[in-house]
């Protein structure tokens, strides 16, 4: 076609050449040229040459020298045909081949328009003729590639019209101009479509896909790229970890990828960690992942009963000395509300917490004022109830304060490649003095506990540094009241807190800097303080959805009018209990969540708070009950086709079970069959086949035939399995038996489990009498026999299995012609117990049954317990007897005897996984049971604690036994003497059934109580009786207390002693003798006696009711007896004490004993006698025996050595000291019981010095001693009437005799006229004759010696006749002379 085209226009191009040939000779009138714009009409062969240069991108060099060529052989042929041939013909033709070429490339534009136009409508035309919906001829493929690699995806399409091609990743449209510069690269280039992705990241890590579409349909091709990240050569395999977001190492979290293994550490987890963690793990068929829940539990509260700790602890709005911090409230508030929150700052990098505020914050939201400009600072909150203070959460983020305004008031100016020119705008506003007012003062936020303010700055502001002033004002006054003189706000942001509730505010803001203050900004829109911010409704419509064995779905209804929470808290209960259990403690932002870790089978009700700053809302309405079991699915698809018989026109065909039953059971099967002669598959059956096993009929004989099946439950038809190997139907007429089949593992355990199979339905020639078992290693082929001997049963326990491992197990069966070929392999089976596995419990009931029970939290709805009994079908009717109540099933034994010993399984139905136990009932355990089981039949009461006897505070008996609790309905017989009892108020008898406890409490005990008692009690079936013998000397002894008693009862009627006499000695060796009385009255007396007779000096304190007796220094006449009285108009009582003999002994010793502790070290005392050795005590007692020693040689009382004790002393005195007299000296001191010795060291210095001190004491008293001295006579007044004569006596003494002189008046008296002394010996007299008042004066005499001198002294005085001296009584002396003296 392209070939005739071209020929067809060469042509025409050689047609319009003759044609201008003919016009150009025929006139010599030059033609004009033009442009394409002045001719818009082309010729065909035009057309033809601009359509092939349109269609052409880029004409080669080489391809427009031949086509230059082609046209000029083609000038050359037309010249010849012509043969015009002059020179003017020839100019003519150069200048129209010029004009042509320049036409040609002046128009090229023009024509591929042109072409190009007529081009597409030709190509709508022939597609219109031939269009098609778009196919794939190549689709996508899956891609794997390392992380910072490129990818390209490429595919091939077929379609008409061309159709419109958009790429996905993950469903989401890929839009270029959307992603960083330069990462996905979408070409199209002749149907072959392609996408580039440059620097691959772990993001890139998606399921892409690329749509086509024309107006005849639509096609798409998926692939997936897998971004793998290497960890190095130490890492097993190549795996992610999400939460979210892809997890990477950092400072608290730490990922580990080794040994195949890939571990998350979280070193210090909090409950912003809490969440559903995804690992993805690479594989040949795209991602494999495991998600699980990690539930961040509260830490115990310091105080019992404080709420959990808050979370999420947010800053915003941050600015130079403030911002606004947020968080979520708890979800455990301890049993009572939240009363409010209590905010903590640190320093970022310091553990230094300071207080934020004083009063607890009530909602989820708060500013935090006072910060400094440029620090960095952490936050942390708390959470009080009325019981104590929660926990801090987790700090929040360090945040910066900063001036956020600071950015704006910079223009940045980019010069010469790269330079930079900041201008400040505070550099342009430098003639700002005075600042102006802000504007916009409004309420940016409006809480319970304050209310925000946020304003905009001057414009222009000023190059110095702003701060504001707020003033408030209650709407409808004109007094404006500055909040905040003592701080002003360095950001226009200010919070005003302690706001009257209910009232009406203004604010206005003035700036201020150190030029001045600005007026006031225009007043904010009135603002009403204290507005509670209510917390948000419940959701609604909470339904729980059945999900795994250990989850359930629960979703809800978002709330309505278009509120959004911060979150949910959801809550779960078990049916039955009243305690409710946090699912999540971080909110949870859907209204859908998947509750996981569930007991299985166990009944739950949920219900679901809203989160919001206000706190938490109330509980929704609980969801109805819902057991934790998988949801209903359809199964899995059957495996494990095997021929169990082939006759000529049929085949018997055995396949195993779903290995996912959808949680329901299996109702049946449908099967088909494939017979390789024809190219459909057929079905075999309509209705569903209940079993395992079938016979397909009418089938050609030595045809090839294949089989596939599909289970169905009551969710529908399940996946169709792969088709069987190939079957030849062919009679088998072979001796050897068939294959067994559906060779089963259950009760698989660490190291056992029990094997079973079926019978082959071939047995060949003669029936089957055995098996063998082969057991292998899962992806080994070394099969081992595991039975030397042949077992007949179909069941076999293997054991000695290796913990971990997994094994495959095939059976062989035997006859007399020999083994047949093996059972088709059991499923691998890993030999470990599974957590949570249940045995089966053996037990006696209440009732008294022998019983096996089985509990199955996994089973289903439709899930049966099959027992059987030693492996050989169920147990016998007869006796035992079935009982199922939700997952427990229970067996009872009906006559249990020794024909029930064996082993009983159980087996749970229509379970994915293995859920079977064993128990082999022994005789040993049948004895114990059987001991135990008539126990309960045949119960005795159970004896706590036997008779006791209790003798009361008034004398009254109890007579009481404790036995096990018993029920209401339990009953006694209190038997005496052969005779029953009740309870009368002299015989009381209490039952307390609930404690156990039966008392007989007899008021007046005496002998007609003696004898017999016997407490016969039964509850129920439970009966027992208890005997009590009251006779003989225990009679006696509760007799005789009980009168005691009796009596000391009614003595405390009236006062009374409740401490008796007893005797103390105190650290000052006194000794106090004291008693205490009660039950006193103001007219109760108290007496003190000794020896019968009543005795002072005692004291007694009414109050306290304390008596007190004090001897200061107690000695033998203090021995005795010592008796103390309290007595009333009620009664009287007494106390007496025995301080003779032994008890007055112990006293002394005592009293010695803290006599001898308060001894002083020994001193020593030089004397005129000698030296003495002394100790002082607080009391010497001659019951207390000393001895001295000198030189550990014991002294005795001599001439020079004289030992003896005063009342607080005790000494030696060594007379007239020599040397032989120095050493050490000690005292021992014994108080009856122990000794205590003081020692002193009288030697060296301290003997000289005590000596010397001895010498000279003994010379003062020889001179004392001999010194003139007066020593009688002399009074100190004499009165004497006038005329009478006055003798004055006195004695002297002295050695040598003394000198006497008297002075009178300190004068010295002559002795002549009426003076006259007289001197007899030691008798010195003074005589006065005729005394006048002249001789009225102080009259002293003066002995005097060369040892020393003294003076008596006497005063004389005279009155007249008549006279008596006031104030003096008159007394007769010798002589007749009257002395008076002052009374």
């Amino acid at each position: 076609m392209g070939t005739r085209t071209f020929f067809h226009q060469r042509e025409e191009e050689q047609k319009e050449e003759r044609q201008h040939s003919l016009q150009m000779t025929s006139t010599t009138r030059k033609k004009k040229f033009k442009t394409s714009e002045q001719e818009e009409t082309f010729s065909p062969s035009e057309l033809s040459i601009a359509a092939a240069l349109a269609l052409t991108s880029e004409i080669p060099l080489d391809y427009k020298i031949r086509r230059e060529a082609d046209i000029l052989e083609l000038e050359q042929r037309g010249q010849k045909r012509i043969r015009f041939g002059n020179d003017m013909e020839k100019l003519e033709k150069e200048v129209i081949w010029n004009c042509r070429l320049l036409r040609v490339r002046a128009d090229r534009k023009a024509l591929r328009r042109k072409a190009a136009e007529k081009a597409r409508m030709e190509k709508e035309y022939i597609e219109l003729r031939s269009g098609r919906a778009p196919m794939f001829w190549i689709p996508l493929r899956v891609h794997a590639v390392w992380e910072r690699m490129e990818v390209t995806l490429a595919c091939t399409v077929l379609a008409s019209p061309p159709p419109q091609v958009t790429w996905y990743k993950n469903g989401v449209r890929i839009d270029p101009r959307l992603a960083p510069a330069g990462k996905y690269k979408i070409k199209n280039k002749f149907g072959m479509l392609t996408l580039c992705i440059s620097r691959c990241s772990m993001e890139d890590s998606a399921e892409y896909s690329v749509e086509v579409k024309n107006q005849y349909g639509e096609a798409y091709s998926f692939a997936t790229v897998l971004v793998r990240k290497y960890y190095g050569t130490e890492s097993g395999f190549d795996s992610e970890i999400y939460r979210r977001e892809l997890l990477q190492n950092s400072e608290g979290r730490e990922l580990t990828y080794q040994d195949r293994e890939a571990s998350l550490t979280v070193a210090c987890a909090h409950k912003e960690d809490e969440g559903f963690y995804t690992i993805h793990v690479p594989s040949l068929d795209g991602y494999k992942e495991q998600t699980t829940y990690v539930f961040v539990r509260d830490a115990a509260a310091e105080t019992a009963g404080a709420p959990g700790s808050p979370l999420n602890v947010k800053c915003h709005d941050v600015h130079k000395d403030c911002l606004t911090l947020s968080w979520v409230a708890p979800s455990d508030h301890g049993g009572s509300p939240v009363l409010g929150y209590y905010i903590e700052r640190c320093v970022a990098g310091s553990e230094d917490w300071v207080p934020c505020n004083e009063k607890p914050v009530k909602t989820c939201r708060h500013p935090v004022l006072g910060l400094t400009e440029g620090q960095t600072y952490q936050f942390r909150v708390k959470a009080v109830n009325k019981q104590g203070v929660s926990h801090p959460s987790k700090p929040s983020d360090p945040v910066t304060t900063y001036d956020p305004s600071k950015d704006k008031r910079v223009t940045v100016i980019q010069y010469d490649e790269g330079r930079t020119i900041e201008i400040l705008k505070d550099d342009l506003e430098g003639h700002i003095k005075v600042p102006l007012p802000p504007t916009n003062v409004h309420a940016s936020e409006v809480r319970e506990d304050y209310v925000a303010l946020a304003w905009d700055e001057p414009d222009p502001r000023g190059k110095e540094p702003l701060q504001y002033y707020v003033e408030k004002s209650l709407v409808g006054s004109n007094s404006w009241q500055m909040v905040n003189l003592d701080m002003p706000a360095n950001a226009p942001r200010f919070a005003l807190f302690d706001l009257v509730k209910g009232k009406s505010y203004c604010f206005r803001v003035r700036s201020v800097n150190k030029y001045g203050l600005s007026e006031p900004s225009l007043p904010s829109e009135p603002v009403t303080a204290g507005a509670k911010l209510a917390p948000l409704p419940p959701p609604s419509q909470v339904l729980a959805f059945r999900d795994t064995k250990t989850s359930v779905v629960l979703q809800w209804d978002k709330l309505k009018d278009g509120l959004e929470p911060l979150g949910y808290y959801i809550y779960c209960r078990e049916t039955g209990t009243e305690e409710w259990q946090t699912v999540n403690n971080k909110p949870v932002t859907c209204n859908e969540f998947t509750v996981p870790g569930l007991q299985p089978g166990k009944e739950y009700v949920f219900c679901v708070k809203s989160v919001s700053e206000a706190g938490l809302s109330e509980s929704s309405p609980e969801t109805d009950p819902i057991v934790v079991r998988p949801a209903i699915a359809c199964p899995s698809a059957p495996h494990g086709f095997v021929l169990l018989h082939c006759g000529k026109t049929n085949m018997t065909i055995a396949w195993k079970p779903p290995k996912r039953k959808g949680g329901a059971k299996i109702l049946g099967y449908f099967l088909d069959q494939h017979d390789t002669a024809e190219l459909d598959w057929h079905e075999v059956n309509i209705q569903p086949i209940p079993q395992r096993v079938y016979t397909v009929s009418n089938l050609e004989e030595g045809h090839l035939y294949q089989f596939r099946a599909s289970a169905v439950n009551m969710a529908g038809v399940g996946e169709v399995s792969e088709p069987s190997d190939l079957f030849k139907c062919e009679e088998w007429t072979m001796r050897e038996p068939g294959p067994p089949y559906d060779v089963q593992c259950f009760e698989v355990r660490d190291s056992s489990l029990q094997l079973r199979w079926e019978a082959p339905l071939y047995t060949g020639a003669s029936p089957v009498t055995g098996y063998y078992v082969d057991m292998c290693e899962a992806g080994s082929e070394d099969w081992k026999q595991l039975n030397k001997q042949p077992t007949a049963t179909t069941h076999m326990k293997v054991s000695d299995l290796e913990t971990g491992k997994c094994y495959i197990f095939r059976v062989r069966a035997q006859n007399k012609a020999g083994i047949g070929p093996p059972s088709l392999p059991s499923d691998p089976v890993v030999a470990k117990t599974k957590p949570g596995t249940n045995e089966i419990e053996l037990g006696v009931d209440e009732e008294g049954f022998i019983y096996l029970a089985f509990e199955a939290p996994e089973k289903n709805d439709s899930s049966e317990f099959i027992w059987t009994k030693d492996y050989e079908g169920p147990p016998d009717a007869d006796r035992v007897q079935m009982e199922e109540k939700g997952n427990k099933s229970k067996l009872i034994l009906k006559e249990p005897s020794e024909k029930d010993l064996g082993t009983y399984s159980v087996e749970v139905t229509d379970v994915d996984d293995d859920i079977s136990a064993s128990r082999t009932l022994t005789k040993e355990d049948l004895d114990k049971l059987l001991k135990r089981s008539h126990e309960i039949r045949n119960p005795l009461i159970k004896l706590i604690s036997g008779w006791n006897i209790d003798v009361l505070e008034k004398g009254e008996v109890r007579l009481w036994l404790e036995v096990e609790k018993l029920s209401p309905n339990a009953e006694l017989r209190l038997i005496f003497n052969d005779k029953e009892l009740t309870s009368t108020p002299t015989h009381k008898i209490n039952f307390v059934k609930g404690k156990g406890l039966v008392e007989l409490i007899i008021q007046n005990f005496c002998d007609d109580d003696k004898g017999l008692y016997t407490a016969q009690l039964q509850d129920g079936k439970a009966k027992n009786q208890f005997t009590l013998v009251l006779l003989d000397e225990c009679f006696d002894r509760v007799a005789e207390e009980a009168d005691a008693k009796r009596r000391q009862w009614k003595k405390k009627q009236g006062p009374h002693f409740i401490e008796n006499l007893k005797w103390k000695v105190t650290e000052s060796c006194e000794v106090l003798l004291t008693c205490k009385a009660a039950n006193l009255s103001k007219d109760t007396s108290f007496q003190w006696f000794f020896n019968r007779k009543a005795r002072a000096g005692g004291t007694f304190d009414p109050q306290t009711g304390i008596g007190t007796l004090r001897i200061k220094k107690i000695t033998k006449a203090d021995e005795g007896q010592y008796k103390a009285v309290v007595s009333d108009d009620r009664g009287e009582d007494y106390t007496q004490l025995d301080l003779t003999k032994g008890a007055f002994e112990d006293l002394l010793k005592e009293l010695c004993r803290i006599s001898a502790l308060s001894a002083t070290p020994l001193k020593i005392q030089p004397t005129a006698e000698g030296i003495k050795i002394y100790t002082d005590v607080k009391y010497y007692t001659d019951y207390m025996k000393t001895t001295w020693y000198h030189k550990e040689k014991q002294l005795e009382s001599r001439d020079r050595l004289k030992a003896g004790s005063t009342m607080n002393q005790v000494w030696l005195h060594i007379l007239d000291p020599t040397d032989a007299d120095k050493g050490k000296y000690t005292l021992e001191l014994f108080d009856g019981n122990n000794s205590h010795k003081l020692s002193t060291d009288l030697s060296g210095q301290a003997f000289e010095d005590a000596l010397a001190e001895h010498k000279r004491l003994k010379e003062a008293a020889i001179a004392e001693k001999r010194r003139a001295r007066v020593v009688q006579g002399l009074p100190d007044v004499a009165t004497i009437m006038e005329d009478k004569t006055l003798c004055l006596t006195c004695c002297v003494s002295g050695d040598p005799y003394p000198e006497i002189t008297w002075f009178k008046n300190e004068k010295v008296i002559v002795f002549k006229d009426r003076y006259k002394m007289d001197v007899k010996g030691t008798v010195v007299t003074i005589t006065i004759e005729k005394v006048c008042n002249e001789d009225t004066g102080k009259y002293s005499i003066y002995v005097k010696n060369k040892y020393g001198s003294e003076t008596g002294q006497v005063t004389i005085s005279v009155y007249k006749h008549g006279e008596i001296p006031i104030g003096m009584e008159e007394k007769e002396i010798t002589g007749g002379v009257v002395t008076k003296k002052p009374k």
